[in-house]
């Protein structure tokens, strides 16, 4: 299984607009963090889209992605969805509409902020194109067999909102998380690979820290973890010297094989 991280950053992004601070200006490319997203790609070729953020045109072509089976939603804040309409380059080239994944509510939001998505009875005139989907909802803790791999979808509390992480073989994949729950943890033990989010130095109303997450990462117990969600609080090369063995900043384009 591979794992290419489309994007790392946070909600605002890095470089952050209208901010002239140190890492904003880092002429380290691994400090320039698009919005988060990323694509599993099984052994098999089944690929997964987790999440459709901003800059989803440009993450897939600088990643070479020019093909995904199906959508993962881990939920619908702005800056995980808002490049939806994106996957029209996919979708015009398919015989059927992708299919889209997540919990009931995420979805149902999703599909009244792209209604045209999502409803048949909108069809594009001769000569045009729309991107489709088809709303596939996940309960949460259930497994389901997409392509040729199981996802089981995993509800995390992120703040007051509740977020999906996803446990893909070997791999899982926490975003937006404030907490880890003993249930959901208990999911994730046994990953050989964690991707987990990691926003501040100091704590957050919604999400981890990167001390909190270093925690969690520990009781998750995987080979390798890498953080993701990350802000301009911190280079990339000086946050990479001070974590604990096994820990790593992920960054937009790094690409880990996942045994």
């Amino acid at each position: 299984m591979k794992l290419t991280f489309l994007g790392t950053g946070t909600s605002f992004g890095v470089p952050q607009i209208g901010c002239h601070c140190p890492v904003c200006r880092s002429p380290d490319p691994r400090d320039r963090r698009n919005r988060v997203g990323a694509v599993v790609e099984t052994d098999r070729g089944t690929r997964l889209l987790i999440d459709t953020p901003p800059e989803l045109r440009l993450q897939l072509i600088t990643c070479g992605i020019d093909r995904i089976d199906a959508v993962l939603f881990t939920h619908d804040h702005a800056d995980h969805v808002q490049g939806l309409d994106d996957v029209r380059a996919f979708t015009m080239r398919r015989d059927a509409p992708l299919a889209m994944y997540g919990s009931e509510g995420t979805l149902e939001r999703i599909a009244k902020r792209f209604p045209y998505i999502f409803d048949e009875r909108v069809r594009p005139l001769p000569g045009t194109s729309k991107p489709e989907g088809q709303v596939r909802v996940l309960a949460p803790g259930e497994t389901r067999e997409i392509g040729d791999t199981a996802v089981t979808a995993i509800e995390i509390p992120h703040g007051a909102a509740t977020v999906f992480a996803y446990r893909i073989g070997a791999l899982a994949y926490v975003t937006d998380a404030k907490r880890v729950p003993q249930d959901a943890l208990d999911r994730l033990i046994g990953a050989k690979v964690l991707v987990i989010n990691a926003l501040l130095r100091t704590e957050h109303p919604t999400h981890l820290s990167i001390p909190e997450a270093i925690r969690v990462a520990q009781q998750v117990g995987a080979e390798r973890t890498y953080l993701t969600h990350l802000t301009h609080e911190s280079f990339h090369a000086d946050l990479e010297a001070e974590l604990p063995r096994g820990i790593s900043p992920a960054f937009d384009g790094l690409v880990v094989k996942v045994d």
